[in-house]
């Protein structure tokens, strides 16, 4: 057996048997005041659709061959070029996902949707401004009206855990997986992002697309117990169809895009640590009023420990925004379908027609390596004083103040594009990211 064998696969609801044993269970302070996340309702898309539904404004069509799903992925905006499959067995729907039947996941930048072949839910994870991950379950069954279900004590048991950064939030991770779909515990794993070689991605998700020599081990099936070392995926490297290996029209587009794979990689990343900056803030904000009430003192007296909180979430969110430590490239990517081309279409852009969206793709994943999850109501939704920091953190590693060795990756002129772009496209900056201070912060 190897210690090595670490790929990824994306639980967007509950894992069930063995695998969740081994699942950290994150203290629910979350549960708690000021969050009281299970209690307080959502200001999500899914709530905005379930009104509409409610008023008759909306009506959801039911296709024969594939229920809800691509009414749903309409209303919600969410395009089948995003699509990705996971054959291994991780989902609450398990006994519907095998190599032959896999989940297909799709993603937006606030939306992630779960689809198994013939199974009798959507799974739905929702982007809440306040409350970050909201899941769902969209019941298949035909009906006048679908019934959309918010799911919390099943979801939690494994999404409010460490590897989702302590909040109610996605995972994306990596096992081994067996010819029937199941995951072979002996063989490891872990936690991926966009900080993950390669060479440990994507073992239990098909990948479709383009990679050049580089290795990873999606398309690979153990067929054995235990797995051999050296890994020896050739067959399932640099594969455009999948037509071999499953029934590909039984879902909505052919493909498991590379590229679309890298970019959930990141986008879970920054949204489970845009909620921990979120939840910690105002915590720690909670926590002060209640301390300075009790000792008399004036209710905006800043803890030194309160002023650490929101530093440590925000250097961590600021970290993961920059792409800092990203895994890099040896060779070009290519994806295999329109994910590439409409995902980069979806963002404001400067003067210039540069756009945070615009892929590198040859030697790391974003051309400008600032996230554009920036430019979401997520984000936006930062307490006051999380916001500051982090705005004031990500103008002092971009204009050159900050000379940590861990932002080296940050060219002059990475720095001066990302700033002239964010000072073009976002609204509500501070003051010294406007123009008056762009020339002289971003001198060579």
């Amino acid at each position: 057996m190897t210690s090595k064998l670490l790929c990824s696969i994306a639980a967007l609801c509950l894992w069930t048997g063995p695998i969740s044993t081994q699942i950290c269970r994150a203290d629910d302070d979350f549960e708690r005041p000021p969050i009281e996340y299970s209690k307080s309702a959502p200001h999500d898309r899914i709530s905005r659709i379930q009104e509409k539904l409610a008023s008759g404004e909306l009506k959801l069509d039911y296709d024969q061959k594939f229920g809800y799903l691509p009414a749903f992925l309409k209303a919600v905006e969410v395009p089948v070029s995003s699509q990705m499959f996971v054959f291994s067995k991780t989902s609450f729907q398990r006994s519907r996902i095998a190599p032959r039947t896999p989940r297909a996941v799709y993603f937006s930048d606030d939306m992630y949707v779960g689809y198994c072949h013939s199974g009798e839910v959507l799974e739905v994870a929702a982007i809440d401004p306040q409350l970050g991950c909201t899941f769902y379950s969209v019941d298949q069954k035909q009906l006048d009206k679908p019934k959309i279900f918010r799911q919390t004590e099943n979801c939690l048991i494994c999404h409010s855990s460490t590897r989702s950064e302590g909040v109610p939030g996605l995972l994306v991770r990596s096992v081994f997986t067996g010819k029937s779909g199941e995951p072979i515990l002996s063989a490891g794993g872990y936690s991926v992002d966009y900080t993950t070689p390669l060479e440990h991605r994507w073992g239990g998700w098909y990948v479709t697309g383009t990679h050049g020599k580089q290795h990873h081990l999606g398309n690979l099936l153990v067929k054995k117990d235990e797995v051999e070392e050296p890994v020896n995926n050739e067959a399932g490297e640099n594969v455009t169809s999948l037509k071999d290996r499953f029934s590909v029209d039984s879902y909505l587009s052919p493909h498991s895009d590379i590229v679309a794979l890298m970019v959930l990689e990141h986008q879970v990343l920054v949204h489970n640590r845009i909620t921990r900056a979120n939840f910690e803030a105002r915590s720690a904000m909670h926590y002060q009023k209640e301390i300075n009430k009790a000792l008399g003192e004036p209710a905006s007296n800043r803890l030194d420990s309160v002023t650490h909180r929101i530093q440590s979430a925000g250097d961590k969110l600021v970290d993961a925004l920059l792409f800092v430590d990203e895994a890099r490239f040896t060779d070009e990517i290519h994806g295999s379908s329109k994910f590439t081309e409409e995902f980069a279409k979806r963002g404001p852009r400067d003067a210039k027609g540069r756009s945070l969206r615009e892929f590198d793709l040859k030697t790391h994943l974003f051309k400008y390596p600032c996230s554009y999850l920036i430019d979401t109501p997520h984000f936006d939704a930062l307490p006051d004083e999380m916001r500051a920091y982090v705005w004031q953190r990500l103008w002092d590693v971009l204009s050159g103040k900050v000379q940590d060795q861990k932002f080296a990756h940050l060219s002059a002129d990475d720095r001066r594009a990302i700033v002239e772009i964010v000072q073009e496209t976002k609204t509500n900056l501070p003051d010294y990211w406007k123009a008056s201070a762009l020339a002289s912060a971003t001198k060579p």
